[in-house]
């Protein structure tokens, strides 16, 4: 255990001498000074674990020390201590923020005891300070990471709705981070203490659904032997995070609408109405204008849920957050298993660059994490690569093979925007005409897509 380091000022030397002494032989590390204006000078430079000062001391007297050492650090722990004990000082010195206040004579018993409360309070506070900064690190941006022009857009959207309890629609493909968006959204919002409570619209069976939601009495239905509190009732007070709710069936649909207009809500086979004090973050990887169109979403429900929305770009889209993103993932895994592989070779990094990655952040994350274990050390190269990065390259189209640049040259631009609209025309044709089915042919963002085709006037 670290040796506690302890600052005594005081201007009588045989007090300061006896009082450094003992506290030495406690096991403390002790440095003591006969006036305040040494702490002035000591403190600001210093780490201390405590500060005991006397109250009348040349240079400067202890409440200007108190005064400056919580100034410097707010949290710091001081003790008082004082031959000419008055109420008046007292109460002055707690004003100012002194943990407690001893007078003189000394005893050695009392010091003992109010310096290892002092010191016990300290480690309490540097505890405190060690969790808040974790907790920060943990669910504030620390886990998303990325420079592009697209992410710097979400990070600015959570900093501006996390305070909120407005209703936020996260759009984003599969490993794109949606959790994580709703993560930083709670936790820096009001309802931070209290449950972040999610549930994965997709990957629990229909006919479980609604008891999940909003749980039920003993008895409700066959196989109810007791009651169960659903995740609405779970989340009071918090957020409910709703994943894939375009994956949510139509009557549940219904009844979660119910839920946000009421904001009340019974067990399935219960008659008490709970109150549904939640904030609502929802998600999803489908283009939920087609899906109202096409009569799979409730419009309704669609508008509730749709207050702020926020895209999430896919990784594609962002290209130059791979490499951060990856030796972020390589540092990562070299602390969790304990290996020591040094970094991902240039060649390495241009191939896992010009990837697509279908899989998102998710994937890159996977990818960096078997390099890891199956590298004991050394420089990760394109031969320690998974086949299908390697092999991702696929040679031009035929229709550029046929383009010769004459001697009197090319128009760049032309060609490349000629070729751009033959190809959106194309996919809009194969895909019918849906553009969601289109920007995934293209392996584009639907965002994107819509651009362009406003772009060339293509209808």
């Amino acid at each position: 255990m670290k040796q506690k380091k302890i600052l005594i000022a005081e201007d009588n030397d045989l007090t300061r001498t006896n009082l450094a002494e003992m506290l030495t032989e406690e096991g403390y590390q002790v440095e003591s000074v006969s006036d305040g204006s040494h702490v002035i000078e000591l403190f600001p430079y210093q780490k201390y674990d405590l500060v005991i000062t006397d109250l009348r001391m040349p240079g400067a007297d202890g409440l200007e020390v108190l005064k400056f050492v919580k100034d410097v650090n707010p949290e710091a722990v001081v003790i008082i201590m004082t031959g000419y004990a008055t109420v008046g000082n007292a109460v002055e010195a707690m004003k100012l923020g002194a943990f407690d206040y001893m007078t003189k004579p000394l005893k050695d018993d009392i010091v003992k005891l109010a310096v290892e409360r002092a010191l016990s309070y300290a480690t309490l506070q540097e505890e405190n300070t060690t969790l808040r900064r974790h907790l920060k690190n943990k669910y504030d941006f620390g886990k998303m990471i990325g420079y592009s022009d697209g992410m710097k857009q979400v990070f600015e959207t959570i900093k501006k709705v996390a305070p909120s309890d407005s209703t936020v629609l996260i759009y984003g493909e599969s490993g794109t981070g949606k959790e994580l968006v709703a993560r930083a959204l709670h936790f820096n919002s009001a309802r931070h203490a209290y449950p972040l409570v999610t549930i994965n619209c997709g990957a629990i069976p229909e006919e479980l659904l609604e008891s999940e939601f909003f749980g039920h009495e003993k008895g409700a239905f066959t196989g109810a032997i007791r009651s169960k509190i659903g995740r609405f009732e779970l989340a009071q007070g918090g957020t409910i995070f709703l994943d894939e709710i375009g994956d949510m069936s139509p009557s549940l649909q219904v009844k979660v609408l119910r839920v946000i207009q009421e904001r009340r809500f019974e067990r399935i086979g219960g008659l008490k109405s709970i109150d549904a004090d939640v904030r609502i973050i929802a998600a999803t990887h489908q283009d939920l204008d087609e899906a109202v169109r096409e009569k799979r979403f409730r419009e309704d429900l669609f508008y509730r849920i749709n207050v702020i929305p926020i895209q999430l770009p896919p990784l594609r889209e962002r290209s130059v957050d791979i490499p951060i993103l990856a030796n972020h993932f390589l540092a990562d895994f070299n602390k969790k298993k304990k290996k020591t592989v040094e970094r991902i070779s240039e060649e390495a990094m241009n191939i896992m660059t010009r990837y697509p990655w279908p899989g998102n952040v998710r994937e890159l994350q996977n990818v960096i994490e078997m390099l890891v274990v199956m590298k004991c050390d050394g420089v990760i190269s394109v031969d320690d690569l998974p086949d299908r990065l390697c092999k991702q390259e696929s040679p031009l189209p035929p229709a550029l093979h046929d383009i010769d640049i004459t001697d009197e040259g090319m128009d760049m631009a032309e060609v490349v925007s000629r070729f751009e609209k033959d190809l959106l025309r194309k996919a809009l044709e194969k895909s019918g005409g849906v553009k969601n089915r289109a920007a995934k042919l293209l392996n584009l963002n639907r965002t994107t897509l819509v651009e362009k085709l406003k772009r060339y006037s293509i209808s």
